[in-house]
């Protein structure tokens, strides 16, 4: 099993801490230091928030300028209401707006910026549905 460690810089560790954990995610204290904290999306999924010191560190060249959107993290879920489920708990714990609601019938999509201005997104698929309406190639 491969594993996705996302590393993103923070203003706030107790702050990004406390965002995440209201999105249902859990904290891993084991990779846990003043400037750094382990989100746990999932087991093969982790998140490690540097707040600017730290995350000076692990870069080679200047960080990207504050407003930009360096990378959008985009997630799997299970339904379209836990689509929804995560964009609302986002937006009542600190997150903002990023994107109109995406609805293609067989696909359904939310995004939303974190406190530090991160994109994530959440999107439910119906594969079959989606290889009957011809939106995605499917193996054969």
């Amino acid at each position: 099993m491969r594993m996705v460690f996302i590393n993103q810089p923070v203003a706030d560790k107790e702050r990004s801490k406390a965002f995440f954990t209201a999105l249902g995610f859990s904290l891993n204290p084991q990779f846990e230091d003043d400037t750094t904290a382990c989100v746990v999306i999932e087991e093969n999924i982790i998140v490690l928030v540097h707040e600017p010191e730290k995350w000076k560190q692990f870069l080679h060249g200047d960080p990207a300028p504050q407003g930009t959107t360096e990378s959008m993290v985009a997630l799997s879920a299970s339904s379209r209401q836990e689509c929804d489920d995560l964009k609302a708990a986002a937006l009542a714990n600190g997150g903002a707006e990023y994107g109109p609601t995406q609805d293609y019938g067989w696909m359904y999509g939310i995004s939303f910026l974190d406190p530090d201005g991160h994109v994530w997104e959440a999107s439910w698929m119906d594969l079959e549905a989606a290889a009957q309406a011809g939106g995605i190639n499917q193996p054969t």
